[in-house]
């Protein structure tokens, strides 16, 4: 019988375990759920409440009493506060985004997590390749050598080490990574679409508080005037003192008004200016009124079935529930055996001289397979464990789903009775304006009480600061409705293929 050379035998062996190992990589598979992006939800009519939302035709006359119509299916823009036709809103809103800490922070957050990803992709999908040397010092009864007994020995290597990622577990694991990152992405932007629906509002909220204290400081002047009237003529003896002291208690009520609104005032514009990263105290920062803030005629209004794709925290919701089925893959995969290769290749001798000479070299190829057999039931409960947090993330992405909705009808709904308040506003400011003239010539001319003229200036100040009031609320709706559609994010260039993205491939479907 012919006999094969040793060396060749050994060889094919090796030639043998490497085929083997090599159609375990080409076959692997990856376990576990893939991931697929949930469907819109189905809304009724195409519309965000039961019944179809009409236009705010009320009108009234005067600042922002336009009536306002929907584009319906027309794409918000990235910049959407420059509806608002305010040059000062527009380089406030600048200096936030630029200088806020809360969006540097959230930016940070995205970067830690992309780098996060790109360590755990090169650590994971790569082999692990090392270089090694040492030098020792020995002391043995019997080293091989006659006479030494006291010796050093030098070597120097590669290790190559590789875990084979058969069924998918490192697959998986970076598929979790990655639906972190998409997470952290969609926490900045819902970062930059609160910051800048924050200054919006609260510059519509200054400007309000400012109309209202200017109200209130004419409403009081009129009743000073009307003061020093009502003493000249109990001078006179013409009014009793009664008279005179309720025009004080007027006069005084109104003033007594004016500290909450200053207050008040004084809070939103240092708001404001930690809004754009400065500090209250700086000076510089704008100061709006409502004339200067105009109500947008014309609001686009997604179609309910492009929501899911255009709301932050909806696709944020969506990449925690990405990355919690992830898991349950990376669990599944962990029940499954772990294979491992590693190689190493070097020289070793007694003296540095020697590490490079023929017959030096020294290798080693080993693999490792590992199956669990009896951990107490700890794979299978965190499997189950993963699977619970897959569906709480599906709970709460349901929920989210609802609120932003929620969010849109709620806008529309006040877009559309605010209009009508307004115009109820305005016509009651009016009839109590023409009641007031009224009242102060009947009253000089001693047809009315002193108590009807006093009814009518209160009526008065109430209604106007009732009409600023209205004409803020406009404002700001339009501003909520553009903020619960999303705010235009994916219409910025850098963003452009994000909202229509697919979430991260979760590898080829398990086998």
């Amino acid at each position: 019988m012919n006999r094969l050379p040793l060396g060749r035998v050994a060889g094919q062996r090796r030639a043998a375990i490497l085929g083997l190992l090599a159609s375990v990589v080409v076959g692997a598979c990856v376990v576990g759920p893939n991931f697929k992006t949930p469907a819109a939800p189905a809304a009724a009519g195409d519309s965000y409440t039961p019944t179809p939302v009409p236009n705010p035709s009320d009108s009234a006359p005067g600042l922002d009493g336009d009536a306002q119509r929907y584009l319906v299916g027309q794409d918000i823009p990235a910049q959407w506060w420059t509806l608002f036709h305010s040059p000062a809103l527009d380089q406030l809103i600048r200096d936030a985004l630029a200088h806020s800490p809360s969006l540097e922070s959230a930016q940070a957050a995205l970067r830690q997590a992309q780098e996060t990803l790109h360590a755990e992709t090169g650590s994971r999908l790569y082999p692990a390749v090392n270089g090694q040397a040492g030098a020792e010092r020995q002391r043995s009864t019997s080293s091989g050598i006659p006479g030494v007994t006291v010796y050093n020995l030098y070597n120097a290597g590669v290790n190559v080490s590789y875990a084979v990622d058969a069924f998918g577990a490192s697959r998986r694991a970076l598929e979790s990574l990655a639906a972190g990152v998409e997470f952290q992405r969609f926490q900045a932007e819902a970062t930059y679409l609160t910051l800048a629906s924050n200054v919006v509002t609260t510059a519509i909220r200054e400007a309000s508080l400012r109309a209202q204290l200017q109200a209130t400081n004419e409403v009081l002047d009129a009743q000073q005037k009307q003061l020093d009237l009502v003493d000249k003529q109990f001078g006179f003896g013409a009014v009793p003192r009664t008279t005179v002291l309720a025009q004080r208690t007027a006069v005084a009520q109104t003033r007594a008004s004016l500290p909450a609104l200053e207050k008040s005032l004084a809070q939103a514009q240092h708001q404001l200016s930690v809004y754009a990263g400065r500090l209250p105290s700086e000076a510089g920062m704008p100061a709006f009124d409502l004339a200067a803030l105009q109500l947008p005629p014309e609001l686009p209004l997604s179609l309910p079935s492009s929501l899911v794709r255009q709301r932050p925290d909806i696709r944020a919701s969506e990449a925690l529930l990405h990355e919690a089925s992830a898991q349950v893959g990376v669990a599944t995969a962990n029940q499954y055996p772990q294979i491992n290769l590693s190689a190493t290749l070097g020289t070793g001798g007694l003296k540095i001289d020697q590490l490079f000479k023929t017959g030096s070299t020294v290798w080693s190829v080993a693999s490792t397979l590992t199956q669990p057999i009896f951990n107490g039931g700890a794979l299978s409960a965190r499997k189950r464990a993963a699977q619970a947090a897959y569906e709480q993330a599906d709970a709460q992405y349901r929920g989210v789903v609802l609120a932003a909705f929620q969010n849109v009808a709620d806008s529309l709904r006040a877009i559309e009775f605010d209009a009508a308040a307004l115009k109820s506003s305005a016509e009651t400011e009016a009839f109590a304006r023409d009641s007031l003239d009224l009242s102060t010539k009947q009253y000089k001319l001693g047809a009315s009480s002193y108590l009807s003229l006093l009814d009518a200036q209160r009526t008065y100040q109430q209604t106007r600061i009732a009409l600023v009031q209205a004409k803020a609320a406009r404002l700001a709706d339009s501003a909520a409705l553009l903020q619960a559609l999303g705010g235009g994010w994916w219409q910025r260039p850098e963003l452009a293929d994000l909202a229509n993205a697919a979430p991260p491939a979760g590898g080829p479907p398990p086998k």
